[in-house]
């Protein structure tokens, strides 16, 4: 038995291995491709050479066109149309979902008895029903039609973002439905059963149609006007004015401090809308000084016609979904603001005005299109994004 004073003889130990050299990962490459072209000399690298066929078919800026361009839709860059991919930059930024905007508030005034007239009742039920298909007529429109012919690929990468936002919007109306406990039956076939928002639709629906249609091909004069007239319908009276009268209406809601967070939603909604508007305005006045041929005095006709017929169906929603004042408004004062948006979209495409001399009854409604006027975008919301290591793959 040892004690610790017990001195031991360590056991006698073999003699230690040389150590392996080290071979570095770029070492071992080029040895393992030298025995490979070695037992094969055919696998020596020879240089790249590109044929002149094969730089014949790079895209050159200058050959995009909006429609009917003959270049690969696949290469986004080089750039021909910055506008497009600064506004895909921008609606990228401008990022939110539905879900961060608390609707507690509006929930409670909801439910109180005496917290909104049956006037403001209507007007939000009204509002909602109009709003909770239009967007996905709008996405229907942008998906299944519009980009199909569109040939520049800057402006389908806006198209893509714009299509993800008619999602989100639809995705909005829906939360604030759930929140305030609807009748989601009621709401979402508004646009079957109420007359005023039924008219709106079945007036924007043969647009859609008519590039939905499998047999539709743009590159004839007819076919390229058609298209270009579905998008004036989309951006300048769908987007540019169909969307108006509700954005007022709300948001005057919330200048009172009522429906707060639908408030806010709409808000956000508008300067989405906004930018959808100015976009599709640039891709109107971009293919009219590709294809200056369609822009003939009986197309543009055509147009103004269009538009009056919208000013009228969107004074009958006023009209319908505010029979009496209320807020501070009533539906007269919805024709000059109608008349003065029609001006607007109708010069911003090059027509004259249709209603000289309107004035904007509502002044507010352009500062509440610039966030940055009212308070910073993400002040009011709480918002815990998931970062890629944060993501649950299961």
């Amino acid at each position: 038995m040892l004690s610790w004073d017990d001195e031991v003889t360590p056991a006698a130990q073999p003699a230690p291995a040389p150590a392996p050299r080290h071979v570095s990962g770029m070492d071992l490459q080029q040895r393992l491709q030298t025995q490979e072209v070695a037992l094969n000399p055919a696998l020596v690298s020879k240089p790249v050479t590109v044929s002149s066929e094969d730089l014949a078919r790079r895209v050159n800026a200058a050959d995009k066109r909006i429609i009917n361009g003959q270049t690969d839709v696949n290469q986004l860059v080089p750039f021909k149309y910055k506008w497009a991919w600064d506004k895909y930059l921008a609606g990228c930024a401008n990022h939110w979902m539905p879900q961060e905007i608390n609707m507690q508030r509006d929930i409670e005034l909801w439910k109180n008895p005496n917290g909104l007239t049956e006037d403001e009742r209507r007007l939000v039920k009204r509002n909602l029903g109009f709003f909770v298909t239009a967007d996905s007529l709008a996405a229907n429109n942008i998906v299944l039609g519009t980009y199909r012919h569109i040939t520049a690929p800057e402006c389908r990468q806006y198209l893509l973002r714009q299509a993800f936002e008619e999602a989100i919007h639809t995705h909005a109306y829906q939360y604030i439905v759930e929140s305030l406990g609807l009748d989601e039956g009621e709401i979402f076939n508004a646009y079957n059963e109420i007359e005023s928002i039924r008219d709106k639709d079945q007036f924007l629906i043969p647009f859609i149609d008519v590039l939905t249609n499998p047999e539709f091909k743009t590159g004839t004069t007819e076919a390229d006007q058609t298209l270009l007239k579905s998008l004036i319908v989309f951006a300048c009276l769908m987007e540019g004015l169909f969307f108006y009268v509700g954005f007022t209406q709300i948001l005057a809601l919330g200048r009172q401090n009522k429906m707060m967070g639908a408030a806010e939603q709409y808000q956000y909604i508008l300067r989405d809308e906004s930018m959808h508007c100015n976009f599709g305005i640039d891709l109107i006045n971009t293919i009219k000084m590709e294809n200056p041929h369609l822009w003939t005095p009986a197309f543009r006709d055509e147009i103004k016609s269009l538009f009056l017929r919208a000013v009228e169906l969107e004074y009958r929603y006023a009209e319908d979904t505010m029979p009496r004042g209320v807020l501070g408004l009533n539906a007269p004062m919805f024709k000059g603001y109608l008349r003065f948006i029609a001006n607007r979209r109708a010069q911003q495409i090059g027509l004259e005005a249709l209603f000289p001399q309107e004035e904007n009854p509502f002044p507010w409604m352009s500062e509440m299109i610039d966030l940055k006027k009212e308070r910073n975008f993400f002040e009011t919301r709480v918002i815990e994004y998931q970062t890629g290591g944060a993501l649950n793959w299961e």
